[in-house]
């Protein structure tokens, strides 16, 4: 008795709900429900008051869709979504693909007023007389009851989801209600394409754009009569009929949606026979959600991490991630894919993925002048086994972005801030300074008293250099050419680190944690703090492009899914060093590849190019940074697991390595490489030449200060703009400790604030020979010749 009750009940709220409708559609005097009417005065009475007080506006809030990043090509490289959804126009969906949908969905969908009374009376009569349920949802109403469970979702309102899909009277009448007032706003058209959008069609694809990219490798206008079928039939059950994991239900669902459209005189016998004897003929294509599927991982990770610090895509960073992985956005980056090909090719040939000696390598391409980052890569994939080739840890970035977490020491790549601020303070490219004897077992020692200011150790620094031939003074071109460390390190004293450091934080160079380089002698001349390839690359770009720096960026335009411009803010660009600063440092750093360390790595046809090489004191960190007013690019190759490793006799690849591994080795050719195939096509163009004061300086006259104690003599030295040092000394019967002679000599010019070397007498005479007394044949008389003599100049001092 309960069941039937319970029967009766239903069948009555049922019968309520259809008069309700019916009376609402003005199609009560059709005769539809008009034998029924009288015995249910009650509940239609009721079912109406009910179906008038509900609530009639449906909310449409725009569809979760993925998002496009995009190479500058075109290409893409990323779809961030929480669902792979890509809404498309009607008109871009296969005009046989909407017949297949409302085919098997809802036949008379272009003749219903969103409510299907054939429907509703065969679904009542059926579950009536105890048979199947039936349902007799129209297309509208389950646009509706599909769109409220998204919109709960949304909103993270899982009770509101679960309601959305009640199996209850009360919520069939409010979707009733709601397909009735959506009918009156929205167009037949409308209600398709934005079901079509909307709809699960099975293995991560929603909506009918997404799932004909999946499913077959195609967009959706392209879709033929079978491919239509296949996914039409998705619809009902797709995650137990979709073709991926179910091929024999996906294939006898498609025939079923074959034979309604044959039924329903959509397609002919030949389609239809055809159609149903063709095999699935599947193209998966996985999407590309995440960084882990894109064919350019590292780059994607990096665009990924500084959208998320953009102020226009939200104000925090929830809100950012969420227009980003819903919103359908548009964003168009800097990447360039010819040249990261060229990286990763480049890397790889010289630093093979997963080699034994456990030796990494990376690099970084920007645009002098715009920021742009045109390209990244390293010699590891993004995801697969694991082990030293796998890693998702990105090299080429500060940490912040994805990197590693203090980056990688930049050696004597440091020594370009260097060369850019003496010029910046008056010296010239032709200056000579002084490097103390010191080689690669033997140190010079720099006492904090040396140092103009306050910036120092409290210890002296203790420097060596790579080989022991270059000492005393040489020139500030020959010092970066064959980056002799002592005489940085005297130069980076007489400069003051202070002074220094502060021109490698206007040019942008800061810790991979995102901190300032550390005000000490070590990091300051010798590169011994941590960066990343971007950062520097980034920082020399402001050589590269005469004295503007411009901070990375990878992205260049962000749009709406309805084509509206999200405004970003203009890449801050500014000039920090002095376009003839800028120009003087390229010419001295133009000599490491023309005679210094990187000789040998010139590029094609000639192409000017300046750079610096670089090795940590500690060998395990090796550098070739270099540009030309077109490209700057780093490359690192070291140890990014072990700092305790030296790079020195090993073999990686299929290449041996003898004796030490320097800047000069692998990373000056891996650039070379890259950089000859990124600019091909390119014009070559020249840098801007440095003015004639900044070649050759204030030049001055150097005093003579022979006889002198050596200490009065450095004072005159320094009184008359030179810094007077000490250098050697020589036996002379001088008396002991005064200067002898200098270098450059008396008399002569010479820049106004360069190093002029003296040296000192020993006190000790040089002992002089006896000659040997011989006999000459006595010289025959000559006539003599008149002739003017000069009179006799006296010898001046002085």
């Amino acid at each position: 008795m309960q069941g039937r009750a319970t029967n009766l009940a239903s069948i009555t709220s049922l019968l309520g709900a259809l008069v309700a409708t019916s009376v609402v559609m003005g199609l009560l005097g059709a005769g539809l429900v008009m034998p029924l009417a009288g015995a249910t005065g009650a509940a239609a009475r009721s079912g109406v008051q009910a179906f008038d007080s509900l609530p009639g506006e449906f909310k449409q809030t725009p569809l979760s869709q993925q998002s496009r990043v995009l190479a500058s090509d075109g290409s893409l490289i990323v779809t961030p979504s929480d669902e792979n959804r890509i809404i498309v126009p009607l008109s871009k969906v296969a005009p046989i693909m909407r017949q297949a949908q409302v085919a098997i969905e809802d036949s008379r969908f272009y003749e219903h007023g969103g409510v299907d009374l054939h429907g509703i009376a065969r679904a009542f009569i059926s579950n009536a007389n105890g048979g199947s349920t039936q349902g007799a949802s129209t297309l509208t109403q389950q646009y509706v009851k599909i769109t409220l469970q998204e919109n709960a979702l949304r909103n993270n309102d899982k009770e509101a989801a679960q309601a959305a899909t009640a199996k209850s009277y009360g919520r069939k009448l409010q979707e009733l209600k709601y397909a009735v007032t959506l009918e009156k706003t929205l167009s037949k058209d409308q209600i398709l394409e934005g079901y079509l959008n909307l709809v699960y069609y099975g293995d991560l694809a929603y909506g009918v754009e997404a799932a004909a990219h999946h499913y077959f490798g195609i967009p959706a206008s392209k879709l033929n009569l079978p491919q239509a079928a296949l996914l039409a039939g998705l619809v009902q059950l797709p995650s137990s009929t979709d073709p991926v994991h179910h091929p024999d239900r996906a294939l006898a669902r498609r025939n079923v949606v074959l034979d309604r459209m044959h039924d329903l005189n959509l397609i002919t016998d030949k389609q239809w026979q055809d159609a149903r004897a063709s095999k699935l003929n599947l193209n998966i294509t996985p999407g590309q959600s995440s960084c882990a599927a894109s064919p350019y991982p590292y780059f994607c990770a990096y665009t990924l991490n500084w959208l998320l610090e953009q102020p226009a895509l939200g104000r925090t960073v929830k809100e950012r991630k969420n227009l980003l992985t819903t919103g359908g956005l548009t964003i168009q980056t800097t990447l360039d894919p010819k040249m990261e090909q060229a990286v990763n090719e480049e890397i790889r040939k010289k630093v093979p993925v997963g080699n034994s000696a456990q030796i990494g390598s990376a690099a970084a391409i920007v645009e002098p002048g715009s920021g742009k980052v045109l390209a990244i890569g390293q010699n590891t994939d993004f995801v697969g086994k694991k082990g030293f080739g796998t890693n998702e840890v990105n090299w080429s970035v500060d940490t912040r972005y994805g990197g590693s977490t203090y980056g990688f020491q930049f050696g004597s790549t440091a020594k370009m801030y260097a060369v850019a601020t003496a010029l910046k303070d008056g010296m010239p490219v032709n200056s000579q300074i002084y490097a103390k004897p010191a080689d690669a077992k033997h140190a010079a020692f720099f006492a904090p008293s040396e140092y103009a200011d306050r910036c120092r150790s409290g210890v002296p620094f203790v420097v060596r250099n790579d080989e022991g031939t270059r000492v005393g003074n040489i020139s500030l071109t020959d010092a970066a050419a064959f980056s002799v460390n002592t005489a940085f390190a005297g130069l980076v004293a007489k400069l003051g680190v202070c002074n220094v450091q502060k021109t490698m934080t206007e040019m942008g160079l800061h810790q991979a944690d995102g901190q300032p380089i550390q005000t000490y002698p070590s990091p300051v001349t010798l590169g011994s703090d941590g960066v990343s390839p971007l950062t520097l690359a980034s920082s020399y770009a402001t050589i590269a492009s005469g004295g503007t720096y411009c901070p990375p960026v990878p992205v260049v335009s962000i749009t709406t899914y309805d084509h509206k411009s999200i405004k970003l803010p203009a890449n801050p660009c500014k000039r920090v060093i002095d376009a003839d600063v800028a120009n003087g440092t390229t010419e001295i750093l133009k000599a490491v590849l023309t005679k210094g360390t990187a000789a040998g790595n010139e590029l094609a046809g000639g192409r000017p190019a300046a750079g610096k090489t670089g090795t940590t004191d500690n060998s395990n960190e090796t550098w070739f940074m270099g540009y030309t007013p077109q490209l700057a690019t780093a490359v690192w190759v070291g140890t990014p697991t072990d700092n305790s490793r030296h790079l020195r006799n090993m073999q990686i690849g299929s290449k041996f390595y003898a004796g030490q591994i320097f800047g000069a080795t692998i990373a000056a050719p891996i650039w070379k490489a890259i950089m000859d195939r990124a600019s091909a096509g390119m014009p070559i163009v020249d840098f801007g030449g440095a003015s004639d004061k900044m070649m050759f300086g204030d030049q001055i006259v150097v005093p003579y200060v022979g006889g002198l104690p050596v200490d009065q003599a450095i004072q005159k030295l320094n009184d008359a703009g030179f810094t007077g040092v000490q250098g050697g000394s020589a036996d002379s019967s001088q008396p002991a400790g005064t200067a002898l002679f200098t270098s450059p000599a008396a008399g002569s010019r010479a820049v106004r604030g360069s190093t002029v070397t003296i040296t000192v007498s020993t006190g000790n005479a040089p002992s002089t020979p006896t000659p040997t007394k011989t006999k000459s044949p006595s010289p025959k008389p000559t006539k003599p010749t008149p002739s003017k003599s000069p009179s006799p100049t006296p010898t001046k001092k002085g």
